[in-house]
């Protein structure tokens, strides 16, 4: 069975609040731990009303503290915005906190718009161009430091941090392949190049110290419920946050409405089709067909399951119903979770 990974972006809903945000997270964190979830992954976006995970790290933290094994880790971080050095140290001090748990997604993208970015890079020389020299860069400061070495990361230094390249166009696909690395694919807001990026990954493979074979994991969005009706209720919160956001007005997520593409111009409905194509929206019956036929469609060896939902509870209850309907994961009933082997 293909394992399940949950991407968090610790949803800021209208009415609440970031610090509420996160504690959503922690409980949803501990929430999927239970249910067999492999990896909780939380991503870097930075003046975005609607999204609480800017400091990565620092969330990161509190969700790590809070769970005893599920893997913690950045989906991503977008290495432009940071020092090699500096991203080493944090997730160093992750991984020395939370031995064998820790992982690093690194996207080339800013995570935030052209003014954003330039408030955030102050060498505004530095720039997704320069990103497979600063993902290797940054690879070297998690070797063990070798006699007389005068830079390292500390903690960092020696610790077993995985790498994984992320991506929603074919330049990830590329520099995973050729570094030997795990490539994560964007397809749950950017699914129109996810065939050609699959191909481009798989075909030029190299096999590293890392990974001897290619390993992909998808993003994708799936809004379960109790039924087709009630998913497609709530999943209208996430179509107004990805519409208000491409028109350049975000905000924070929205509650509900319903008959909501009922109201949809072309132009709003090409949008969506371009954000959301790979959704799967539905009962338990239409989400797992719609599972299988994405596996079976891509191949992937992970899925990594994201979900804006207005209420927590039933945010909650949609990946109780994705993990009921994949199958092979303990209901959300138990009292302890079985760790799925990496």
């Amino acid at each position: 069975m293909v394992p399940l990974s949950i991407l968090d972006l610790s949803p800021i809903v209208e009415g609440g609040d970031a610090g509420q945000s996160l504690r959503n997270s922690l409980d949803l964190a501990r929430y999927v731990e239970a249910l067999g979830y492999r990896r909780y992954w939380m991503a870097e976006h930075h003046n975005l009303p609607g999204i609480a995970s800017a400091a990565t790290a620092v969330a990161l933290a509190h969700v790590a503290a809070g769970t005893s094994h599920i893997r913690i880790g950045a989906g991503g971080i977008m290495l432009p915005n940071h020092a090699p050095l500096m991203v080493a140290e944090q997730f160093g001090t992750l991984a020395a906190l939370h031995s064998g748990r820790v992982e690093l997604g690194l996207g080339r993208a800013p995570g935030s718009d052209q003014l954003t970015m330039r408030a955030m890079r102050r060498n505004l020389l530095a720039g997704p161009d320069q990103f497979p020299q600063d993902v290797v860069e940054l690879m070297g400061y998690f070797r063990p430091a070798e006699p007389g070495q005068r830079l390292q990361a500390v903690p960092g230094a020696g610790l077993e941090v995985p790498i994984w390249i992320l991506g929603s166009s074919l330049f990830g696909a590329q520099l995973a392949a050729y570094l030997g690395l795990p490539f994560a694919f964007a397809s749950h807001f950017a699914p129109a190049m996810l065939t050609e990026a699959i191909a481009i990954y798989r075909e030029r493979f190299r096999p590293s110290e890392q990974l001897a074979a290619p390993h992909l994991m998808l993003g994708v969005t799936v809004v379960a419920a109790e039924t087709d009706d009630e998913a497609r209720f709530l999943f209208s919160s996430l179509q107004q946050s990805s519409l208000n956001n491409r028109t350049g007005h975000p905000g924070r997520v929205p509650p509900p409405v319903a008959d909501f593409e009922a109201r949809l111009d072309p132009y709003a409905r090409a949008i969506l089709a371009d954000a959301l194509g790979a959704a799967i929206v539905g009962g338990p019956d239409t989400v797992r067909r719609g599972l299988e036929d994405f596996v079976s469609h891509t191949g992937a060896d992970e899925l990594m399951v994201t979900a804006n939902i207005f209420d927590h509870a039933k945010r909650k209850r949609s990946f109780e119903i994705v993990a009921e309907v994949h199958g092979g994961m303990k209901p959300a009933t138990h009292a302890s979770a079985t760790r799925i082997p990496e």
